[in-house]
């Protein structure tokens, strides 16, 4: 289960902390309101938007790690952002009370690693263009290491979440929408051969400090075929290949909507995770059963009705399909555990729902049994 939008925000996934200002990501979030400004809210979100009793209620529901999502400044030490890794101490402690593990998941870097609001700063992707910085991901690493290391409850650490491919980049809605075009001045897909290179960096300096036990992860990068022959090299121990292939980004390219072109598209993605899986154990790192084949459903709001039932049956239908072409990975992770705070989801903003695990758990929209 991703536990998104607590230590990272995403606008979408939660408006109201926006309230007051024009930014479209927390980059400009913070420069626009200060961390002095946002310090009073930002504790309440924190403290609210996850608690302990999630956890319980993930626990309950079947389900047994966390993915949990943090932006380069978890320590606290770049301006003008707070620290947040109390609150990842604090899942420690409750992961450990529930008998869950946690999957640290280094989400953002300085200057963007996909140019998404995901990535903490739309339409710029700089960072793997600045030495220092890429200096500076590798040290958060290595303490994110130090810290949980020989925590019970670590299951592993992925180094760098969605490094975004060439393709990938210039079809991205957010490319060349940054707030302050100069910032972005030098944005651009991040090469593979870097990508290597810098994943052999972190894999050495974290695998210094980690038990031989806990995971280190890897993000695909949004590319099919460079990994195969990577994972061969035996120097790479307890390794994972972390893949995202939501039905919902398919959509954003391809009009149609439909369950034949759902399942060719997951017969594609199972033999591809067949074919990694001889050489590094497959992560379904995000992924929702929130498709337009049911989300397109004009909206009743009110459960029992016959429009809601009937939305509710094409959600199972299709997170029934992707869990069965899960099945062939290592695991798997939904995102998102909740997005709004008071789980109201009407309107234009219905479709948003189902990306809620909680809310879809609650109110039938996923099978029965994980």
């Amino acid at each position: 289960m991703n536990l998104g939008c607590w230590l990272v925000l995403e606008k979408w996934m939660d408006p109201g902390m926006f309230a007051g200002s024009s930014a479209e990501d927390e980059t400009w979030l913070n420069r626009e309101l200060g961390s002095a400004g946002l310090r009073e809210r930002m504790l309440r979100h924190r403290s609210t938007y996850i608690t302990e009793e999630d956890f319980a209620a993930i626990a309950g529901a079947g389900l047994d790690f966390v993915r949990i999502p943090v932006p380069y400044f978890v320590f606290g030490d770049r301006e003008p952002y707070d620290e947040c890794v109390t609150w990842l101490d604090k899942a420690f402690v409750w992961a450990r009370r529930h008998g869950l593990k946690v999957l640290i998941d280094l989400h953002t870097a300085p200057g963007g690693q996909n140019g998404y609001d995901n990535g903490g700063i739309m339409g710029v992707c700089r960072w793997h263009t600045m030495p220092s910085e890429v200096e500076f991901v590798l040290t958060v690493l290595e303490r994110l290491a130090v810290r949980y290391g020989d925590d019970s409850a670590l299951m592993g650490i992925e180094v760098l979440n969605e490094p975004i491919s060439l393709p990938v980049y210039l079809f991205a809605p957010s490319t060349g929408k940054a707030a302050d075009k100069a910032e972005a001045a030098g944005s651009g897909h991040v090469p593979t051969a870097f990508l290597k290179d810098f994943y052999r960096q972190a894999y050495v300096r974290l695998r210094r400090i980690l038990p031989s036990d806990k995971l280190i992860v890897f993000h695909d990068g949004f590319r099919l075929h460079p990994w195969t022959d990577f994972f061969r090299d035996p120097k790479l121990k307890n390794v994972m290949l972390d893949i995202h292939p939501y039905i919902w980004a398919l959509e954003m390219y391809e009009p149609v909507h439909a369950p034949w072109l759902y399942r060719i598209y997951l017969r594609l993605q199972r033999a591809r995770i067949r074919k990694l899986q001889k050489r590094i154990p497959v992560l379904v790192g995000e992924w929702t059963a929130c498709s337009r084949y049911a989300a397109d459903m004009k909206q009743t709001g009110r459960a029992g009705t016959g429009i809601f039932a009937q939305k509710r049956k094409r959600c199972r239908r299709v997170a029934a399909m992707e869990m069965d072409t899960w099945s062939e990975a290592a695991g798997w992770c939904y995102w998102s555990w909740k997005l709004y705070p008071d789980g109201r989801y009407r309107g234009k903003d219905s479709w948003k729902a189902m990306w809620d695990m909680s809310w879809c758990i609650r109110h039938g929209f996923l099978p029965d049994r994980f």
